[in-house]
């Protein structure tokens, strides 16, 4: 804030919640600039509410809630905060997989409740993590960043992705391509690690859970609409896979009916970013971008090739 206090007058949403959209339509009028929240959908209505709007810098790295497209014509540069949650992000995956594979969470339940006992030798057993076959599902640089913590627990780590990466790379980052069918059928633990797209939304459905083992895992800490909720429920309380760890969903912070309810699934409130270093970071990086456009630009992050006269 002190950043922006510097350089603009700044019109600030104090209360630490997400703004209605009258709030945002209202509050966008006479400005340069939209420091937004990937809660915020920033699309016609609200250019339509400015004209004199010259940059959306979003708090985020990644920007569906923007139409950019729209942007670009209206000539308003967008900018994003990428890779500055990777290691966060990448850290949540492993939490996440070790709550759910070691019943960490459910555990915890038992506890408090009064449902231990005493030590028994099949109480609560879990999966073993160490040795276990990981997939990652897309390995931009989350996705690296979990294979790379995975070479620690000397897993198998298999991987899809649009791209392929080249047989030197593969070799580098110590992971083996699958078609996705094929990497569904061989994990352990699948990974999702996807941008949100027309092309991956749903990539997760009732075909896909039933192709995995049903001792396998499904983490997910990148987009929730990448994953069928209500499929997962299916699949949760047919015990076609043994669980799943989520941060993210469909319809947040709405959950599908039944998800709650199962024992097999570890639901975090999209935490993948939050730690104060990263939350820090990403702050610095929007207001950044948000003042080198409006000085002139390109910042270091603008997304989007806006047509400007």
């Amino acid at each position: 804030m002190n950043l922006l206090y510097r350089y603009c007058d700044v019109q600030l949403a104090v209360e630490d919640r997400v703004i209605t959209r009258t709030e945002l339509l209202e509050g966008v009028r006479g400005k340069q600039g939209l420091l937004s929240m990937i809660t915020d959908r920033v699309d016609a209505e609200v250019m339509d509410a400015n004209p004199q709007l010259k940059v959306i810098s979003n708090y985020a790295v990644g920007y569906d809630n923007i139409d950019v497209e729209e942007a670009s014509r209206r000539g308003i540069a967008v900018t994003n905060t990428p890779g500055v949650l990777t290691d966060a992000t990448a850290d949540m995956t492993w939490a996440l997989l070790m709550d759910i594979a070691r019943r960490v969470t459910e555990g915890d339940r038992v506890n408090r409740s009064g449902g231990w006992r005493e030590w028994a030798p099949m109480f609560m057993l879990g999966k073993e993590v160490t040795g276990s076959t990981l997939g990652i599902i897309g390995l931009g640089r989350i996705g690296k960043a979990v294979a790379k913590r995975a070479r620690g627990f000397n897993m198998q780590i298999l991987y899809h992705s649009r791209t392929r990466l080249s047989r030197e790379e593969e070799k580098q980052w110590g992971v083996e391509y699958r078609e996705l069918h094929e990497l569904l059928r061989e994990a352990d633990f699948v990974s999702l690690h996807a941008p949100s797209t027309p092309e991956t939304r749903g990539m997760i459905g009732r075909k896909e859970l039933s192709a995995m083992k049903s001792s396998a895992y499904l983490i997910n800490t990148a987009r929730g609409d990448l994953v069928d909720e209500k499929a997962l429920v299916k699949a949760l309380s047919q015990e076609e896979i043994a669980g799943a760890g989520l941060d993210v969903y469909e319809k947040e912070p709405r959950l599908a009916e039944g998800l709650k309810e199962s024992d097999r699934v570890v639901l975090a409130p999209h935490l993948g970013s939050a730690t104060r270093e990263t939350r820090g970071r990403m702050a610095e990086m929007a207001a950044q971008n948000l003042i080198d456009e409006l000085r002139g630009g390109p910042s270091d992050y603008r997304i989007n090739d806006p047509d400007r006269d």
